[in-house]
């Protein structure tokens, strides 16, 4: 099932892979979930990128500073870049930490998926209400879904950065929902699947 029109998500990821020849940056979001599960394709590009590669984007675009979501904002069409910046931006997981938990696949450099969770959950509580909460949610579990995820990795991280109440938000929420049309859960799938995850996020809250 496709949670965007088929179009726009290819339109972006052939954006993407032209950005890959353009700067290097650590990609984040729905595109670095995609690449773990292929579960949902992606319409925002999301990426974690230094200054001086900034500045390679602002020859090939026009990029705007949003100084209330700490961020930096290209446009390619209909299209967004949403452009994150050490010591800058505001993610919950520091950017500058992230570097230190990246990894390659497909070609690009991304965080590990317990560090992925914990920036998806941050986004997800910022923006709960809403469509993109509600893709960032199917996002989570699509990753707690992963035979390769280190619940205890992800646990540590949360108590280590300062993170557990995203852990703790993700869990009530997983309590009070009964099925994820989009990754095909249905109430019975969805039930099994919280039985197996919830237990693990615990983090002593």
């Amino acid at each position: 099932m496709e949670y965007y029109h088929n179009l726009i998500t290819q339109k972006s990821w052939q954006l993407l892979q032209k950005l890959r020849k353009k700067c290097r940056f650590v990609l984040i979001g729905g595109w670095a979930v995609y690449l773990y599960t292929k579960a949902l394709k992606s319409k925002d590009i999301d990426l974690i990128l230094d200054y001086e590669e900034l500045e390679k984007l602002k020859n090939k675009y026009e990029v705007f500073k949003n100084e209330r979501l700490k961020k930096y904002e290209a446009r390619a069409e209909e299209l967004q870049i949403d452009l994150y910046l050490p010591f800058y931006s505001e993610l919950g997981f520091p950017i500058e930490e992230v570097s230190q938990f990246k990894t390659t696949l497909e070609g690009f450099s991304l965080p590990e998926p317990e560090v992925l969770v914990l920036l998806k959950a941050k986004a997800f509580k910022d923006r709960a209400n809403s469509v993109k909460g509600r893709k960032d949610l199917i996002d989570i579990v699509s990753l707690l879904r992963l035979e390769s995820l280190d619940f205890k990795k992800l646990v540590a991280l949360s108590k280590k950065y300062s993170l557990a109440d995203l852990l703790k938000l993700v869990s009530e929420t997983l309590k009070k929902t009964s099925r994820i049309e989009e990754l095909n859960l249905n109430t019975h799938q969805m039930a099994r699947f919280k039985k197996s995850v919830l237990s693990k996020l615990t983090t002593n809250w």
